[in-house]
């Protein structure tokens, strides 16, 4: 069974943590070594399949390239993109397990547990791009939608990268704390806020001709969704 020791818990782990670490190590080396590994191999496919889209990608940071230029494809879903958003679903939700194991303890298996979480953030995920395809059909703004999905799956495939290393750390190295966990995802939480910052200021001429629209679907689609995911796991 997977198990953190409880916030109120005195952390005598300290002394025993080598032992500790070792036993991780090999209580969890199947399915989610599995999971890691697989992690990997997406991200070595995306980049044998589409090295040039790879390594643009990976300058994301302190280039707009990759969005400048493979945004004007208008194709949120191409194969690289998939790719990235099922390595992004995966990493995601083991950081959530992780989270989940810390504050929770519980009867049932650990692997049954992340199944949940990642079938819920997968189809949120899924579900949410849908809504936002259609409404941008009804109002026929087709293009601008799909660059909008486009730009938030990079910047969020770039961060799930980053969460994928962490959770690694968190599995095999450091036990994971209140603190380690807490900055982790604040760092998560705030690197997905100034991507939306920048997708927003580089569309605000449009933003500003329908600000009463956008701050409904502010409300409708990048808010209250994120509540319901949080229901839907701890639940």
């Amino acid at each position: 069974m997977f198990s953190y020791p409880n916030k109120g818990q005195n952390f005598t782990f300290v002394k025993n943590y080598s032992m500790q670490a070792t036993e991780r190590i090999y209580e969890y080396q199947d399915w989610i070594t599995i999971l890691f590994l697989s992690c990997f191999v997406l991200l070595v496919v995306a980049k044998i399949l589409f090295p040039q889209r790879f390594e643009e990608f990976t300058s994301l940071l302190n280039s707009g390239k990759f969005i400048a230029f493979k945004g004007k494809e208008n194709k949120a879903f191409h194969g690289f993109n998939i790719l990235l958003l099922t390595l992004q679903a995966v990493s995601v939700s083991i950081f959530l397990f992780i989270i989940y194991r810390y504050f929770r303890e519980g009867q049932t298996p650990d692997l049954v547990i992340f199944i949940r979480i990642f079938t819920a953030y997968f189809c949120f995920v899924l579900i949410k791009a849908g809504i936002e395809k259609i409404i941008g059909n009804i109002f026929e703004i087709d293009e601008k939608v799909d660059y909008y999905i486009f730009q938030k799956f990079s910047y969020r495939n770039f961060i799930s990268i980053f969460l994928l290393f962490a959770s690694l750390f968190l599995i095999y190295t450091f036990y994971p704390t209140a603190l380690i966990i807490g900055i982790i995802g604040g760092s998560a939480i705030i690197a997905n806020a100034i991507g939306l910052f920048i997708i927003y200021r580089r569309n605000q001429s449009a933003i500003g001709a329908n600000w009463f629209y956008f701050i409904l679907y502010l409300c409708a689609l990048e808010i209250a969704p994120y509540i319901i995911l949080y229901k839907l796991i701890t639940n």
